[in-house]
């Protein structure tokens, strides 16, 4: 539902103010009055929540110059200029520096109505294009972070597009460490209710009557979460972990919303492969509620070179912020990334690259050190797959001239000089491993 938009009348004359603002109000209009135009300044800014109506002729900061402020501010706000002395050049200007349009007292009050509908519907559109932009640019965000290049990963992305758009409430599901909380805020981002709260609530955080408490209230300070996130995403993080009694609650709010629901229900489970799945920890009338869409997430070592590719952003990432170079990956070494199990996931490899870059930094150490520490013997460990030589040969040229690429900022000519390639060479394996000069510059 639309919010409502205000109408500020600036104006230095209190009977004035008071008229205006009586007729708007009696024309369904909600009002707030200025007796300044520095005083309006004080509360009107970008993607201020409706129009401004402003007489011209008013001590201090006069309507022109009150125009100039607004405009700098947000030039799609209506401004609505009022002025008892005729003044057509003045009106011409005011036009000319964005006003919407101009009145002379005394004015027609049916045609301030008119005027004011058709500034409140302008600025309306306007703000919910901004906000539909905004959201896409959020989403776009979010997708941006899930990295890789993997059929297994590009269908993730797929599913997330096509399941943000829809209403059922969704379960997701996968190993620890596979990004499933990034996952529920993508869904979010990339559907209609992304201008709305994404609102998440750990329940394994909480004992059972704190839970209750967070999830349905009474709460001493703000809002319960189904309150919280009233036509938005309702987030429930190791949701395996909801008591009996809990479960009847959260099956009653869903069944009292109906459908299509108000409130999304994003849920989490942690527990595949780990102990009891969400499928035997919740009543199954729950279960099937909140698994009417389902997502499962895949993990690392089935996702083929995008490990590489993570661990490069990463180790850079890492550079970045301790002020030193990211390590140099040898082919050993990207062999053993690519086989190695990764029974934490990408919250392991995050944690592998940053010891990467801080042994790098200190001169010492190896990429095989780091993992067996982890208690992985690299020299048994394969993928669940397994792959031939030319595929991890490949996977690593690619990771090489991706990061010399990065390095020389798209230079062609200092990636054939470090690499020893010859245009056409290096021309084609980027063909090849639909890696794009634009990309690095």
């Amino acid at each position: 539902m639309s919010r409502k938009l205000k109408i500020a009348i600036v104006d230095d004359e209190p009977d004035m103010r008071e008229s205006i603002s009586q007729w708007l109000v009696l024309s369904g209009f909600e009002t707030e009055s200025f007796a300044s135009a520095e005083d309006a300044l004080k509360v009107i800014g970008a993607d201020w929540p409706g129009v401004v109506v402003s007489d011209i002729r008013m001590p201090g900061m006069d309507g022109i110059a009150f125009l100039k402020r607004l405009m700098g501010l947000d030039s799609g706000l209506p401004v609505i200029l009022i002025t008892g002395h005729g003044d057509v050049p003045m009106a011409v200007e005011a036009m000319r520096l964005g006003a919407m349009d101009f009145m002379e007292k005394p004015f027609n009050p049916d045609k301030l109505t008119q005027l004011a509908k058709k500034a409140t519907q302008a600025r309306r559109m306007t703000l919910d294009n901004r906000a539909l932009r905004r959201d896409l640019s959020e989403g776009q965000q979010v997708m941006s972070k899930l990295i890789g290049a993997s059929p297994v990963m590009e269908r993730l992305r797929e599913d997330i597009l096509d399941l943000g758009q829809a209403d059922g409430h969704v379960l997701i599901d996968g190993e620890t460490g596979t990004g499933k909380t990034l996952v529920a805020h993508a869904l979010h981002a990339v559907g209609p209710r992304a201008s709305k709260k994404f609102v998440p609530v750990s329940c394994a955080a909480y004992n059972d009557e704190a839970l209750a408490a967070r999830l349905f209230g009474p709460i001493e300070d703000g809002l319960p979460a189904v309150e919280e996130a009233r036509g938005g995403t309702l987030c429930l993080e190791d949701v395996e972990a909801l008591s009996e009694p809990l479960q009847a609650r959260l099956l009653a709010f869903i069944s009292d919303q109906g459908g299509p629901a108000e409130t999304r229900i994003i849920a989490i489970s942690n527990a595949r492969g780990e102990g009891r799945k969400a499928e035997d920890s919740l009543r199954p009338d729950l279960f099937y509620r909140l698994s009417a869409l389902k997502i499962t997430l895949p993990p690392l070592r089935a996702r083929g070179e995008d490990i590489l590719a993570l661990f490069t952003r990463m180790a850079e990432q890492f550079s970045e912020e301790y002020g030193c170079e990211p390590p140099q990956v040898s082919a050993q070494e990207a062999a053993q990334l690519l086989q190695a199990p990764w029974p934490g996931n990408i919250r392991q490899l995050i944690n592998v690259a940053e010891r990467a870059v801080l042994q790098n930094r200190r001169g010492s150490g190896s990429i095989a050190s780091l993992l067996m520490a982890d208690g992985e013997d690299n020299q048994q460990a394969t993928t669940t797959e397994g792959k031939p030589l030319k595929e991890y040969v490949e996977s690593f040229e690619k990771m090489l001239i991706d990061n010399t690429m990065r390095r020389h900022k798209g230079s062609i000519a200092g990636v054939m000089e470090e690499l020893c390639l010859p245009r056409r060479t290096l021309n084609e394996k980027m063909a090849k491993y639909g890696l794009q000069r634009s990309d690095y510059l």
